[in-house]
């Protein structure tokens, strides 16, 4: 979720991954044939059985360059608690295998085209990587080995495990996550005040507080108020345009909705031309942000919000309160202002609708070529055995952390060990993306009090919203390749076919959005629907 390095070299970077691409695809073969008969004979361990002779097991992590003096991505207090904790009790050595994070799918492809090289763990957050592995048979069958690791098996559960499967084997061990909530929404509460208004509670509602906004200026910004903050970053968009969506059956859920990238997109789903319609709507009539097209970055919409122009937007659920964040900065440049979290958008059943996170974060992979399957195993079950998880992600206590109403609360002013002990710990604890306390109410809690006190009662509010009338992402029987092969260059189409109809003039709407149509359908929007509705078919025959 880093950024990687771009420009010069860009092209022969290119042909690197395309070589690279070509030699996993021919390496595969001979890893497995390398490694399925002579080693899994060596070892014994395929089916579960680790070796009586001290080992080493190697797993991939993830170097950002970012390890305080004193400490290596290979050698800091995280490496060192697993070695005597893991390893050493069980025979192992751990060996750490640095990959940069801005660079780790094609790193992971080197890797995995490398055979003998390759960690024992590797994992990747990206679906299509882990899907062209698992169908060039270059990953190892988990799902014996998880009958010998029910701890694994527990925290996890069926649904997470799910999202691991290619064509009903488990070839990864998805990580949980410990947050699936994604958006919020957010209002200046002393506007309302100023003018007498209510909070809204319904799109209808929102639009005429909007309208408000906008003639009565309650900010006082000579004219440069913005009654609706708006980007072309998914964050700003998605609440609104999912709350236009109709209720639909099981087939127009599995067959209608493209997938691009790791996320979901109602681009077919009926209510979609309703919500680009309202957006042009509010931009016709001077309601919303009037450049959001060029504001991929959320710079503008940042600085918005942080000198106090604009009155309601969304956002990833809780990002304004961070500290030294919009809402901080807000407050230096207008005293008297005051976010607040609302849940505003409304659909049909008068249900505040958007998407959720998919419950899985890394897909976590032991390559065929491995002969430490069983010992890979085995490390995800002892982090998430007893107490492991806990004093993984919390460190020690007194130090790093003190219990309050059962949630471990980070220590204000740490000292610099105890810092340095933790900078690591979200690359370390692959099983788990977030902490993980034991349900979803205490996760919560526990994010929310890493927040500066002053906004914790809106972080609060704000989490419960993200998580109110979520729409779980659809997860198909087996990837849909039309989906990787047209996804980015139809992101792209969707996110013009958002811009240009929302910026079209009212009389034009309609005949700029079957343009648009037309033209994602012919870059592979249909081709996306036909193999959809095709594996539709197949799961139903099932």
């Amino acid at each position: 979720m880093i950024g990687s390095k771009k420009g010069r070299g860009m092209l022969g970077k290119k042909k690197a991954v395309l070589a690279i691409g070509l030699a996993c695809s021919l390496l595969f073969t001979a890893c497995s044939a390398n490694s399925a008969n002579s080693k899994e004979e060596a070892s014994g361990n395929k089916n579960g059985g680790t070796s009586k002779e001290r080992v080493t097991l190697k797993v991939e992590v993830f170097d950002r360059g970012n390890s305080p003096a004193g400490s290596t991505i290979t050698d800091n207090y995280m490496t060192k608690f697993i070695q005597k904790n893991f390893g050493d009790p069980n025979n192992i050595n751990m060996e750490f295998v640095p990959v940069p994070r801005s660079e780790e799918v094609e790193k992971l492809n080197v890797l995995m085209a490398s055979g003998s090289n390759v960690p024992d763990i590797v994992f990747t957050y990206d679906p299509n990587t882990f899907n062209r592995y698992a169908k060039q048979g270059g990953l190892t069958d988990i799902g014996p080995l998880l009958e010998q690791a029910p701890n694994l098996k527990a925290f996890l559960g069926d649904e997470v495990l799910g999202y691991g499967q290619f064509q009903g084997t488990q070839f990864a061990i998805p990580a949980k996550r410990s947050n699936v909530g994604k958006y919020a929404s957010f209002i200046r509460q002393d506007w309302l005040d100023k003018l007498n208004m209510p909070v809204p509670q319904t799109t209808e509602e929102l639009y005429e507080t909007l309208k408000a906004f906008k003639e009565k200026d309650p900010g006082a910004t000579g004219g440069q108020v913005i009654p609706l903050g708006m980007t072309i970053a998914s964050a700003q968009y998605e609440p609104l345009v999912w709350s236009f969506i109709k209720p639909v059956s099981e087939e127009q859920k599995y067959t209608l909705t493209q997938q691009l990238g790791s996320n979901d997109y109602p681009t077919l789903l009926p209510g979609f031309k309703d919500a680009l319609q309202f957006m042009n709507k509010l931009y016709n009539e001077g309601l919303m942000s009037k450049d959001f097209g060029l504001d991929k970055d959320k710079k503008k919409l940042g600085e918005g919000v942080s000198t106090g122009k604009i009155g309601f937007f969304s956002e990833d659920d809780i990002n304004p309160f961070y500290e030294n964040g919009s809402n901080d900065t807000l407050l230096s440049n207008v005293p008297d202002a005051k976010l607040v979290s609302v849940d505003v958008f409304t659909n049909e059943e008068g249900k505040h609708a958007k998407p959720m996170y998919a419950p899985n974060g890394l897909y976590i992979m032991i390559p065929k070529s491995s002969e430490r399957a069983a010992e890979a195993v085995k490390y995800l079950e002892w982090m998430t055995s007893g107490d492991n998880l806990f004093n993984l992600q919390n460190g020690i206590e007194g130090e790093n952390y003190t219990m309050v109403d059962e949630i471990p609360v980070v220590v204000e002013n740490p000292t610099e060990e105890a810092l340095n002990r933790m900078y690591n710990v979200g690359d370390m604890v692959i099983i788990s993306n977030g902490k993980q306390l034991g349900s979803m109410e205490k996760n919560l809690k526990a994010r929310a009090l890493q927040m500066p006190t002053k906004f914790q009662e809106q972080v609060e509010a704000a989490q419960k919203i993200a998580n109110s009338d979520v729409i779980p992402p659809v997860l198909m029987d087996r990837p849909i390749e039309a989906q990787t092969k047209y996804g980015t260059t139809l992101l792209d189409k969707f996110n013009e076919m958002i811009v240009k109809t929302t910026m079209a003039k009212t009389e034009q709407f309609d005949s700029v959005y079957e343009t648009m149509m037309k033209d994602y359908m012919a870059s592979g929007g249909q081709a996306i629907l036909d193999e959809r509705t095709s594996v539709y078919k197949e799961m139903q025959a099932k």
